[in-house]
């Protein structure tokens, strides 16, 4: 298969394998321990917008180590600084000095990993299999997301937290090994248009970040206190939905590099629709919550490959593919942070879970039409 012969890439995705087994484990617990620590729905929501404003506030500052030492060292570091947050986290209780310290260094260890591994990708991938590379990145982290939820959820119930986020701190370190081997890609002094060249990816990653609000952080919480708040049956949850993941990684990358970008567009998008509607309406019904969780992972192997591949595409063009992640990762967070705010004011004037999960849907159909647009523009595109 011509899209496993980039040695580099593959190293890339054995990075993002180890790592989904941490955010698989404690990420995806992470506001659900929030929660069962004391701090209430919505300002476990209001700690994950304090979270996102952080980044958006530090994103630029991580341009100028870039430039003098490349993205590599970048992704190392942001891999070993994203692993601090989580003893942090098993120190929460309630809200408090710990709850704020956590939102602090969070901010500062996700915005350099993600905004220098976004441009790391970007820049090593091959524009013509990188739905194919993307798809089985996705099926990885999906495979790995079978055990992270399950051992997460077994370590808190019978060790606690301490041992449970210690460990997948460990995890992350280890995530750092395969770029040791990987080449670094240098950043230019200079670009300019560089972040004009990112509007395009910024708008993509507003409504991206909005959907993650809701059917990420709103749905999370919305999923736990369904099953009752038990870390052992959440954890089975979540490896159920991994396991439906896994089975469905890497179809639609193959069909995106086939031409079909906009018919993977509709598919995408429809799916996300019927998803959010049934995650709404399980709210309270631990059956249904189990079943529209599971459902849930299609979400990722058929949305992400389609808004990654014309991200990553249009980065790799552009004059700097770290300032365009630098731009596109900023409206993420905004538009994360904003869905978050809303929804915690949702919560907080009384509204049920139900109405915070519906609010994917808007993100779902602005990132839609950005994407045909983007697809259309590659159809007329001579080869």
């Amino acid at each position: 298969m011509a899209f496993f012969r980039n040695d580099t890439v593959n190293l890339l995705n054995l990075h993002y394998a180890i790592h989904s087994l941490a955010l698989s484990g404690g990420g995806a617990f992470f506001a659900a321990f929030l929660l069962h620590a004391g701090v209430p729905a919505p300002m476990v929501l209001a700690s994950l917008a304090l979270i996102l404003a952080g980044r958006f506030v530090i994103r630029p500052l991580v341009l100028a180590p870039a430039r003098r030492f490349g993205l590599k060292p970048l992704v190392i570091a942001g891999t070993v600084l994203t692993g601090l947050q989580y003893p942090l986290l098993a120190e929460v209780h309630g809200v408090g000095w710990p709850l704020l310290a956590l939102c602090a260094v969070s901010s500062v260890g996700d915005t350099v990993y993600w905004t220098s591994y976004h441009a790391y990708f970007a820049s090593l991938g091959d524009a013509g299999h990188r739905g194919h590379q993307i798809g089985a990145r996705e099926a990885l982290a999906a495979l790995i997301g079978i055990v992270g939820p399950l051992a997460t959820g077994w370590a808190l119930t019978r060790f606690g937290p301490h041992v449970a986020f210690w460990a997948t701190a460990a995890v992350l370190l280890l995530a750092a090994i395969p770029i040791f081997y990987a080449r670094n890609v240098p950043v230019p002094q200079y670009a300019p248009g560089a972040f004009k060249a990112a509007f395009a990816g910024m708008l993509m990653f507003v409504s991206d970040g909005w959907i993650a609000a809701s059917y990420v952080f709103v749905w999370q919480i919305a999923l736990f206190i369904s099953l009752g708040q038990d870390f052992t049956i959440f954890g089975g949850a979540m490896a159920l939905a991994a396991v439906v993941g896994a089975a469905s990684g890497l179809f639609l990358g193959r069909f995106i590099d086939a031409g079909h970008g906009r018919r993977a567009v509709w598919l995408a998008a429809g799916v996300i629709a019927v998803v959010v509607c049934l995650r709404a309406a399980s709210y309270g019904n631990p059956a249904m919550a189990v079943a529209a969780n599971a459902l849930g992972a299609l979400v990722p192997t058929l949305y992400q490959p389609t808004l990654m591949t014309a991200v990553y595409n249009l980065a790799q063009k552009s004059p700097c593919a770290l300032r365009f992640h630098i731009a596109t990762e900023g409206g993420w967070d905004a538009g994360a942070s904003s869905g978050c705010l809303i929804a915690a004011g949702l919560l907080w004037a009384g509204a049920p879970f139900s109405v915070g999960v519906l609010l994917a849907l808007i993100g779902a159909a602005s990132v839609a039409v950005l994407l045909m647009r983007y697809y259309e523009r590659q159809a007329l595109t001579p080869a």
